[in-house]
């Protein structure tokens, strides 16, 4: 059982039953949402699509070169692409149960770590913060966060995702946002703890989409 700490006006202790990290659960995962992201709009043009002449190059017998038909040929340069991509969808299914798990994997690897910070509210001096950078830089040094590791912010707070856009180790998203991609590309994970207490009565939280 994880015990994680709460900071913030309502400090207090989150205990999660968290799994153990596994390399090869977070791969699936994380190339299932990758693949979910690709665009899928590589394009060539086939022989057929090419701007050239169907007119066969020259008689099929008799010059003493090899038999071909038109310039389109992929034998020849300006010609089509034989198996060239197309436009397609590289998103998959993955078991609503996998995704589960690999969040909490992930969450796991982080807290293992001690770069899980859970948040009641985010308050300098008692005051909220008011949206500008400099108050949540006061914020970040009181908690520990000096820029020397890159963080992953995940808060509906709108005023503390607009002071910390402007930093280049902050990647900042609502809650609808999380996901196991950023949070293993990023040292540490800053997140609302009503997050984690949603977590703890029902284990359904996912991989953004």
């Amino acid at each position: 059982m994880a015990q994680i700490n709460v900071v913030g006006a309502n400090a207090r202790t989150i205990e999660l039953d968290l799994p153990k990290a596994n390399k090869h659960i977070l791969h699936e995962v994380v190339t299932w949402q990758l693949a979910k992201r690709r665009q899928g709009s590589a394009s060539t043009k086939t022989r057929a699509e090419v701007s050239r002449g169907g007119k066969k190059m020259y008689s099929q017998k008799g010059t003493g070169n090899a038999r071909h038909g038109n310039r389109a040929a992929p034998t020849f340069v300006g010609g089509g692409v034989a198996f060239g991509p197309k436009p397609r969808n590289y998103a998959y299914t993955l078991p609503k149960k996998v995704r589960r798990l690999g969040m909490a994997m992930a969450l796991s690897d982080r807290h293992s770590s001690g770069d899980l910070i859970a948040v009641d509210s985010f308050t300098v001096n008692g005051a909220a913060l008011d949206g500008k950078t400099k108050s949540f830089l006061s914020w970040a040094t009181q908690n520990g966060l000096d820029g020397s590791k890159r963080v992953f912010l995940v808060t509906d707070d709108v005023n503390v995702r607009q002071g910390a856009r402007n930093l280049p180790w902050v990647t900042a998203l609502p809650v609808a946002g999380l996901n196991v991609y950023d949070i293993l590309r990023h040292d540490q994970l800053v997140i609302d703890a009503v997050v984690l207490e949603a977590a703890k009565e029902d284990t359904s939280v996912e991989a953004a989409q």
